[in-house]
């Protein structure tokens, strides 16, 4: 019991002065050497460890998801590194506050697109019917299909056939993965054209099939980002990109009276 009589109960971790224990183990004894950070990640949020088969699936979206490119999280940790050096906290900062609906939060709204569908559409359901119902409702109310089309990718996503293939590999293919595909197959039909399935849906897809919370899905986007902005910010250091990036801006900016 906690000083004046208040508890705070937590099962995630707790230490005294010889010993530190996580998740019901002993840290050193138990989960230094013997357990990988994807694994653990999983299991802090799950409250379980998860199987080699999980492990794969879970550690194949962490890779999917940690980097692509100069995206605007990159520019954003760039030129925070470059304004404050001292603070590589607030460049990796910077960077993960932009993930949002345009960047890394497609995962999360995608797992969430698939999972509220499939809680409509009853047991044992026909998949390209429920699709073709989804598509066509989000298209009626103006809405965009979480995890359809790329900006870059535009006739397909190398990421996504192969989360999809070793879901399959690991029997880990479940109904949020496989309504992912029927969106590919039907939304044609409506959309009158053809879309890619994004990494960043089946992303969210295959975490949601792991039965991961849906309302923590950006947090392993971003968790998975975080890795990429570490190198961004490390290639900073070596090779500096951030004043050329602020001045080619600051160059041709415009000024216009209102």
């Amino acid at each position: 019991m906690a000083d004046g009589g208040l508890s705070f109960p937590t099962s995630i971790g707790t230490s005294d002065e010889t010993h530190i224990r996580l998740l019901g183990q002993d840290l050193a004894a138990d989960l230094m050497g013997k357990v990988g950070f994807g694994e653990l990640a999983y299991w802090l949020v799950a409250g379980r460890r998860p199987t080699p088969g999980e492990t794969r699936v879970f550690e194949a979206v962490l890779v999917a998801l940690a980097d692509h490119g100069f995206t605007p999280t990159a520019i954003a940790a760039r030129l925070t590194y470059l304004s404050a050096p001292e603070s590589i906290q607030g460049a990796l900062a910077a960077g993960l506050l932009g993930g949002g609906s345009r960047f890394l939060g497609v995962t999360e709204d995608c797992g969430r697109f698939l999972h509220e569908t499939l809680r409509d559409a009853g047991p044992d359901p026909d998949y390209d019917a429920v699709a073709l119902d989804a598509v066509r409702r989000a298209r009626e109310g103006k809405r965009f299909v979480p995890g359809l089309g790329h900006p870059v990718h535009k006739t397909g996503d190398p990421r996504t056939p192969v989360l999809l293939r070793i879901a399959e590999e690991e029997g880990l293919k479940g109904p949020h993965l496989r309504l992912f595909e029927a969106i590919g197959r039907v939304h044609p039909q409506v959309l009158n054209r053809t879309l890619p399935l994004n990494g960043a849906g089946v992303c969210g897809a295959a975490l949601a099939d792991l039965g991961l919370p849906v309302d923590l899905l950006r947090g392993f986007a971003l968790l998975a980002r975080a890795a990429g902005l570490l190198g961004h910010l490390a290639e900073e250091r070596r090779k500096p990109l951030g004043m050329d990036i602020y001045l080619t801006v600051d160059r041709n900016a415009v000024y216009e009276e209102d």
